[in-house]
């Protein structure tokens, strides 16, 4: 989760109003919190930006989608991404829920094999129901999965925003020289970790997405090749009471070359959003084209 405004008066204004939010709906029962916070992400996606740019990615992807199915379909995006938010910052009353999320898929027998052989995984996926469901339904067997994230821009908020992630299972690591060597040690190690790669990367690899070119970070495939470890995409799939998630795992990735890898890894991605486009965070400027327009601060990254 990165913000546009990163310090300042502005930034700690957001930040204040954000923990204030946080802190009155963790009064309510999970459920209730849950949807609340999901109900206000989505009537405020438009004073916010998030629909403008929702609308118009979406429109570049399916321009032959209707004007109200869109912004329809914008507004549940950012319903899907306010239930995250509160989510992540609720840890015994979604991690209790999260705990049960079903896990399938010929990933599940591959990352059992690599256990017990001391094999590193690295579990890749996007910004995609609630990709911290994984880490929660492994962690009710005994197995912890860490992390390496982006640290937000806004360091009012980022500052308590890991905290959240270092009370789940496993160790997270911020990006940077110092976080990477402790990933990689941790992946040495023969330990489990989950990877995002569905940001705006300036550097990255060129690959089609969704229809459209989109420069893609091609570290998760040469961390694998490098490491030798299973590279397993998954999906977290929110189910349709809003509150619980199925955990899909596929096959590891052969290992081939870092573009290849991550084509493969984008193309699963690409699968999961057609068949649940409100579950993926269109939010985001994943193209930063023309049409993303707005400054609106960007959401868990």
């Amino acid at each position: 989760m990165a913000f546009t405004i990163s310090k300042g008066p502005v930034a700690w204004l957001t930040n204040a109003a954000l923990q204030g939010m946080i802190g009155a709906t963790k009064l309510l029962p999970h459920s209730a919190r849950v949807r609340t916070v999901g109900a206000i992400m989505a009537a405020l996606s438009g004073p916010a930006g998030y629909l403008t740019r929702a609308v118009d990615n979406l429109a570049m992807v399916w321009p032959d989608m209707p004007a109200p199915k869109r912004k329809a379909l914008a507004k549940e995006v950012a319903r899907n991404a306010g239930r995250t938010l509160i989510e992540n910052y609720s840890h015994s009353s979604f991690g209790a829920l999260a705990r049960k999320s079903p896990l399938s898929g010929p990933g599940l027998a591959a990352m059992h094999e690599a256990i017990q052989t001391g094999r590193p995984v690295i579990f890749l996926t996007g910004h995609f129901g609630n990709y911290e469901a994984l880490r929660w339904a492994l962690l009710d067997q005994g197995i912890e999965v860490g992390g390496l994230y982006r640290a937000m821009a806004n360091v009012y908020f980022n500052a308590h925003y890991v905290r959240t992630m270092e009370d789940m299972s496993g160790p997270v690591f911020e990006q940077g020289r110092r976080g990477t060597a402790g990933f990689v040690k941790h992946l040495k190690s023969g330990g489990l970790a989950v990877l995002l790669f569905d940001i705006y990367e300036k550097h990255g690899v060129k690959l089609p997405f969704m229809g459209h070119d989109a420069p893609t970070a091609t570290s998760a495939a040469e961390l694998a090749l490098k490491y030798d470890a299973l590279l397993i995409p998954f999906f977290a799939i929110r189910q349709a009471d809003g509150l619980t998630f199925s955990v899909e795992l596929d096959a590891p990735l052969a290992h081939t070359n870092p573009e290849q890898m991550m084509l493969e890894a984008t193309q699963a991605l690409e699968a999961r959003i057609t068949r649940h486009p409100d579950q993926w965070f269109w939010i985001h400027r994943r193209w930063k084209s023309h049409r993303n327009r707005g400054r609106a601060p960007e959401l868990l990254d």
